[in-house]
């Protein structure tokens, strides 16, 4: 009979040894991965990655922390008892703690006996007395629950905490809001879990060891970038001599010496000097590659691990961090929100005094909307809120106007799209409250107070060109400026101005709509400072002040979109032309005129096509 060789499933080869026992991947196996505990300490305090794997997920996870609903009175007495305990800053530590050292607990203490189970329905008004964050050194685990029937099945039955005036403390697990680093499959058969969970750099410490180290070595090879051959004839021989070293060294000293004095070197006929230079090129790639390497590892986007912008024109990196940011916020509502649950039922008791059920938060979201979105976002909903009012009064409405305002508010007010909303709401009232004096006339006007029997549609206004422009009111003051700097003439007061539109296209003047104002009057005012320059503008001699305004800027982007106006310029910048005989005044040493700007309402006119025949100075 022949040898019998035994193999596993799958692909084999006798032959060459393949997924054999003479396969050496075949006895590649994986060890119990432990670390010592001093040495995630070392690596936390001395390695920039190792740190950033622990710390980013853990501030990603509270950073925006949450928004609770409730009545606004109870709103401001949660945030208020979360401020005071320092909640958001306790469960950050305790998340970090618990990334690096695979657990840590948040202590609540109410001030009676800790090993007790913990009764909500007896926490009070102001019950928390203060939260700790204990790691897995300070928080010893007892026995391990066996009870199925138990909610703490599975958990220790108790904690113990060293040291202290009383000694040892003991600790019930309805008193803690645990965290786990990284959670383990089954801690009965994990020898090193002692109730806690895994550090989160056990898994990845190889990686960033390499990518480290691969760093080190290119920065040893930056001091070999240019290394130095001399070829001396008949060395070996000068060396056999007596006193051959020191020779060969005084030779070498000497050429030096002048190599550094008179940048040239003198060397027998015979003998040469040569530089071998090492390339760099490939080592940059080298690297990325150990850190991606370790990026990947942690779970971290590149764009958020290295504070870097994604390059190339086919670039995913805010694919990336969208995905990742949506990772964390599943953490926070699969993992963070149940183990806060029996903390935050305390919180709103010792906030509150009582516990309504009404009370509950959200998450904030990560990813922040521009600028732009967010006005984009207010015009959609707008929009689909007059669709629903019955479009101006043309159509049925699609439910009740009152309905319908009380959700738009309750809408704009949880987005923030409009400052001071609610505060505006509770001095008005809602629509449904207002006085209903004049409801009549305001139904014959609007279709936010009823429904027109016999609505009368009108037409369209007749297009044409469009100009709009705002006058500055503090004029005096600008010419004094104008003047100081050596302008000898200047606009007339009373035609300094600010242009926002125009358009030679004929436009709908009607769909341009109501610029936002927060006065009365309709004025603007421009803050003083911020960034400012005199330049000569256009062919017509023009002398400018160049000022920022993003409210400007919206709005000038706001008529060329709803109106389908024109714009003459490349892009648009706000500014006021202070003269249209600059003389010989240098521009380069005029100071910009640093004061506020007040503009008034916004003038709309046609555009004038003779308007630089009747330009005039002052």
């Amino acid at each position: 009979m022949g040898e019998v060789i035994t193999i596993g499933d799958g692909l084999a080869n006798a032959l060459s040894g393949l997924n054999t026992e003479r396969d050496k991947a075949a006895h590649s196996y994986y060890a119990e991965p432990t670390v010592d505990p001093a040495e995630l300490i070392n690596a936390y305090r001395g390695s920039w990655m190792a740190r950033k794997i622990v710390d980013i997920p853990a501030l990603d996870s509270c950073r925006a922390w949450r928004a609770w609903q409730a009545a606004d009175g109870q709103i401001e007495l949660i945030e208020a008892e979360e401020k005071r305990l320092n909640a958001q800053g306790k469960v950050l530590e305790a998340r970090k703690k618990a990334r690096l050292f695979g657990g840590a607990a948040v202590y609540a203490d109410f001030g009676d006996d800790a090993s007790k189970p913990l009764d909500l329905e007896r926490v009070k008004k102001g019950g928390i007395r203060f939260l700790t964050v204990f790691t897995p050194r300070q928080l010893v685990p007892g026995e391990i629950e066996t009870d199925p029937m138990s909610e703490f099945f599975g958990m220790p039955k108790e904690f113990t905490v060293a040291g202290g005036a009383a000694g040892h403390a003991r600790i019930h697990p309805s008193r803690l809001t645990t965290f786990y680093g990284a959670e383990l499959p089954d801690r009965d058969i994990t020898s090193s879990a002692f109730g806690w969970g895994d550090s989160v750099l056990v898994s990845v410490m190889s990686a960033v060891k390499q990518a480290e180290s691969a760093s080190a070595n290119i920065n040893s090879l930056i001091f070999e970038a240019n290394v130095d051959v001399v070829s001396i004839e008949g060395l070996a021989e000068i060396l056999k001599m007596a006193g051959g070293e020191d020779k060969v060294r005084d030779l070498l000293k000497l050429n030096l010496d002048a190599k550094s004095n008179l940048r040239a070197l003198i060397l027998d006929a015979k003998n040469t000097y040569a530089r071998k230079a090492v390339s760099f090129a490939s080592l940059p790639d080298l690297l990325d590659r150990f850190d991606q390497h370790a990026a990947g590892a942690a779970d971290i986007p590149m764009t958020r691990f290295m504070g870097m912008s994604p390059g190339g024109l086919n670039s995913a990196g805010e694919s990336d961090l969208r995905n990742y940011y949506d990772r964390i916020s599943a953490g926070q509502t699969l993992e963070m929100g149940p183990a806060l649950t029996r903390l935050d039922e305390a919180l709103i008791r010792s906030a509150t005094g009582t516990r309504d059920p009404a009370i509950h938060y959200d998450w904030n979201p990560l990813w922040q909307l521009s600028e732009k979105d967010k006005a984009d976002i207010f015009k959609t909903k707008s929009d689909a809120a007059r669709t629903i009012a019955g479009n101006g009064g043309t159509s049925e409405p699609l439910m009740p106007i009152e309905a319908l305002s009380d959700a738009l508010v309750n809408e704009l007010v949880e987005d923030g799209s409009l400052a001071g909303l609610e505060a505006a709401i509770e001095e008005y009232g809602k629509l449904g409250e207002q006085d209903g004096e004049g409801d009549d006339e305001a139904a014959a006007l609007s279709p936010l107070k009823g429904q027109q029997p016999n609505p009368i549609i009108a037409n369209d206004a007749a297009p044409r060109t469009l100009y709009v422009q705002r006058k500055l009111l503090n004029a005096a003051e600008f010419i004094a400026w104008a003047k100081s700097q050596g302008f000898e003439t200047t606009t007339p007061a009373d035609d300094l101005h600010v242009t926002i539109a125009y358009s030679r296209r004929p436009v709908d003047w009607m769909k341009v709509g109501e610029t936002w104002s927060n006065s009365d009057e309709g004025m603007l005012t421009i803050a003083p400072g911020g960034a400012r320059l005199v330049e000569p503008l256009g062919d017509k001699g023009a002398v400018v002040l160049l000022f920022n305004s993003s409210e400007l800027s919206w709005r000038h982007e706001a008529i060329k979109r709803d109106a389908d106006a024109t714009w003459d310029f490349p892009s648009y910048q706000p500014h006021v032309t202070i003269t249209y005989a600059g003389g010989d005044v240098d521009l380069s040493k005029v100071e910009p005129y640093r004061g506020k700007l007040v503009f008034g309402p916004e003038l709309f006119s046609e555009v004038d096509a003779d308007w630089s025949k009747k330009l005039s100075e002052a």
